[in-house]
């Protein structure tokens, strides 16, 4: 089966997360998309194959013979898409030997290279997008085929050099708290892990965002309007003002590189109460923690001016930058770059302005840098992917895992 196969069926099934389920995994469609990762795995000949309770896949391909002491490779990328979109009866649209021009949808929706220059990247490649009414999937089910490509190749191609190869797909990254944070990094065993989870083709990130999400809570004073002067507190009223306290050029839209930001996700309430939910997010720690003593600072100045705890926080750590941990690692990263090189593609190192799986699994102590994808758009209807882009993701990937055994193969 080819990697453009695996991909067309893996998103076709519905794995749109949801962030109010509380519980791993948030939808049932993970587990349906699990077992036949499992079931594939097991076709393909890997070994120590399972889908867990919490619907984590792993597997394991052994060492090629002499490579037994190489280090072990972790292969990560997530089941669940976006709730942002709908997600459901995906129909994906391929696109052969892209033109340059206008990519029109089947619901008549537009991908226009005049609003989203980075498609002229993929002139000539073959493009697949969903027709319009639905996201395509390729976040992260794109990482998955590429992964599957990658294992069959080793399997059956056992003179490929490589160490002991683990591969988890994990449940529900797209939530606040999702399947990484319950992740068992001991248990997986891997020295190194790569995601397979990014942007654009020749991409390579060894950086995320710090994140956090603050909810805030406000108490209102309602009075029938008739008789509201000098008693009314109108809880949304003092939910704009706080909004107002927070800087407004920092927010996500008018900011971008290393630029962290305050995102007013969802405002929601009446008279009464109000709640405003805000994610915060820094490459630098010290940054992030300023951002919290913003929202902080700007609450106790609403409560100090209207005489009593009418604003109250509640704070929840989401995931840490992992270039922390990466840099500590530079024979990782030298390979990562040493990878692209081999294959023709100069890479281009940035910073991801959001998070991956490996942000929170390096926090445990598992450096995972992260590898392109070849799509954009993500979490949208004109989300896209190419093919030719996908393809060579899996041609790095599988450098990588080759240099990382080559001083420790007997061969």
């Amino acid at each position: 089966m080819s990697l453009l196969e695996r991909f067309l069926k893996y998103v076709k099934i519905d794995t749109a997360s949801d962030e109010e389920a509380g519980r791993i995994p948030s939808c049932e469609g993970e587990r349906d998309l699990a077992q036949l990762l499992k079931k594939e795995l097991d076709e393909i000949g890997a070994s120590e194959t399972e889908v867990t309770d919490d619907c984590f896949v792993f597997a394991t391909i052994p060492a090629s013979e002499g490579c037994e002491n190489a280090r072990t490779v972790g292969l990560l990328a997530h089941l669940d898409t976006a709730p942002d979109c709908p997600g459901k009866n995906v129909k994906p649209c391929v696109h052969e030997a892209y033109d340059g021009g206008i990519i029109t949808l089947d619901n008549g929706l537009k991908i226009d290279p005049a609003k989203y220059p980075e498609l002229l990247r993929y002139r000539g490649d073959d493009i697949v997008t969903s027709d319009g009414t639905t996201l395509l999937g390729a976040d992260d089910k794109s990482g998955i085929a590429i992964i599957m490509s990658a294992a069959e190749k080793l399997l059956k191609n056992p003179q490929i050099p490589h160490g002991k190869i683990r591969i988890g797909f994990t449940p529900d990254e797209e939530v606040s708290v999702g399947g990484a944070s319950i992740f068992d990094v001991d248990r997986f065993g891997a020295d190194y892990a790569i995601t397979v989870d990014g942007d654009g083709i020749g991409e390579l990130n060894f950086e995320t965002f710090n994140a956090c999400s603050v909810t805030v809570k406000i108490e209102g004073n309602n009075i029938h309007p008739a008789e509201a002067k000098g008693k009314m507190i109108h809880a949304c009223t003092l939910a704009m003002e706080f909004d107002r306290l927070l800087p407004e050029d920092q927010r996500p839209e008018f900011t971008e590189g290393r630029e962290g930001f305050y995102h007013l996700c969802e405002m929601k309430g009446d008279v009464e109460n109000a709640v405003l939910e805000y994610i915060l997010r820094d490459f630098d720690k010290d940054g992030l923690q300023t951002k919290i003593d913003s929202v902080k600072k700007a609450a106790d100045s609403l409560n100090e001016k209207y005489g009593q705890t009418r604003v109250r926080l509640e704070y929840l750590h989401e995931y840490s930058n992992p270039g922390e941990l990466i840099r500590e690692v530079p024979e990782l990263m030298n390979v990562c770059m040493e990878a692209f090189e081999l294959c023709g593609i100069q890479p281009t190192v940035v910073p991801i302005r959001g998070g991956t799986d490996g942000s929170t699994l390096s926090e445990k102590g598992l450096a995972c840098p992260n590898l392109f994808l070849g799509g954009h758009n993500y979490h949208s209807c004109r989300e896209y992917v190419s093919v030719q882009a996908m393809e060579k993701s899996e041609e790095i990937l599988l450098k990588i895992i080759e240099l990382l055994s080559k001083d420790r193969c007997e061969v």
